[in-house]
């Protein structure tokens, strides 16, 4: 009985080093390292936020490859001696194993012309109405990525042009937003010679207040009442009352803006190492609340979707604070989508299993 034990164990030991090991970890993998990714991006993006805030320089770093490999090896020591004497029988079983895991990962730092171009190049206005089409509510859009709309300015945090918004910007964006919420706004792209240009359009027509507001909204905007479709171009001025200009923001421009809502502690304020935190009212003097808030304290948060530690202090996002969550997910997401600079190869993760 021993024996036939003994067998049976190098037969289950001999099938299992026959089984594949690699198609297990393929799940396994792929979500373990595309977690890792997502939370590291959500903690560099922070961290270049809070930095940018306290007038330090941003530092992106890309991951371009992860690689890892795997190793397992065993050995089985079988030996035994049987002599005619019952009292002079010995056995001896023996096994070895090793599991080894080699991860390597390449970071790519983004600096020179491709920061440049993928910082601090304006976001391509066919992009903002494309995100619009998609079903983003358009001021949310607007307030984040976009400068002027036909000559009226929205807010901007950076201290070099700090400013709160023209009068009529927000009363714009809130009647796109209803007209967009009546499903009444939407795009196409039109070919002008042999180039492609993006069109707004307004409807409404089936709906007198819905038609009501688009009438304000072209009024407001210095726009031809009687048209519909309106050419998007680059550009703070439009050529004429068929045209909406969009002066756009880089990515660059909607971090400083962003970051300048971020809470700081007192201390920092009163000791000049930072800027107090941009207010802003409208004309009304109602506060206009900022779209990601970012809060500090001196311990670690209990409950953080994301959380950074910055010189003697945690940079925050609740987790419960679902509006700046969406709007920093946002933030990430255009980041991804308008990338405007050298399109490289994604990041790209080899998994040797042998």
């Amino acid at each position: 009985m021993r024996w036939k034990g003994i067998f049976m164990l190098i037969g289950i030991l001999i099938l299992s080093g026959c089984a594949g090991i690699g198609p297990p970890t393929v799940s396994r993998d792929r979500f373990d390292y595309t977690a890792a990714i997502s939370d590291s991006w959500k903690h560099q993006m922070l961290f270049n936020m809070v930095k940018i805030r306290y007038g330090d320089a941003p530092v992106f770093l890309d991951v371009s490859s992860v690689i890892s490999q795997y190793q397992i090896a065993a050995a089985i020591n079988l030996n035994a001696t049987i002599n005619n004497n019952p009292w002079s029988t010995s056995e001896t079983l023996g096994a070895t194993g090793t599991y080894v895991d080699r991860p390597t990962i390449t970071y790519s730092p983004v600096m020179g012309d491709k920061f440049a171009r993928s910082l601090m190049t304006p976001i391509p206005p066919s992009a903002i109405l494309s995100l619009v089409q998609a079903g983003y509510p358009v001021d949310a859009v607007f307030r984040i990525l976009v400068h002027e709309i036909n000559g009226l300015r929205n807010r901007y945090g950076g201290q070099a042009r700090i400013r709160p918004a023209d009068s009529e910007f927000y009363s714009v964006l809130d009647k796109m937003r209803e007209i967009q919420k009546a499903g009444e706004i939407g795009m196409r792209v039109k070919k002008i010679d042999k180039d492609e240009s993006a069109m707004m359009i307004f409807r409404g027509r089936r709906d007198p207040a819905i038609e009501a507001l688009s009438t304000e909204l072209r009024k407001m905007l210095g726009l031809d009442p009687s048209a519909s479709e309106f050419q998007i171009v680059y550009g703070a001025i439009p050529k004429n009352d068929k045209e909406i200009a969009l002066l756009t923001r880089s990515i660059l421009d909607v971090i400083i803006d962003l970051s300048a809502d971020i809470e700081v502690p007192a201390a920092d304020v009163q000791e000049n190492r930072v800027n107090p935190t941009f207010v802003e009212s409208a004309d009304s003097g109602k506060k206009v609340l900022p779209m990601i808030r970012v809060r500090s304290s001196t311990g670690k948060p209990d409950d953080p979707f994301v959380s950074v530690r910055y010189r003697n202090s945690y940079f925050w996002i609740d987790d419960r604070d679902l509006g700046s969550k969406r709007i920093f997910s946002f933030l990430m997401f255009v980041f991804t989508l308008v990338e405007t600079g050298e399109k490289g190869t994604a990041p790209v993760v080899t998994i040797p299993t042998g």
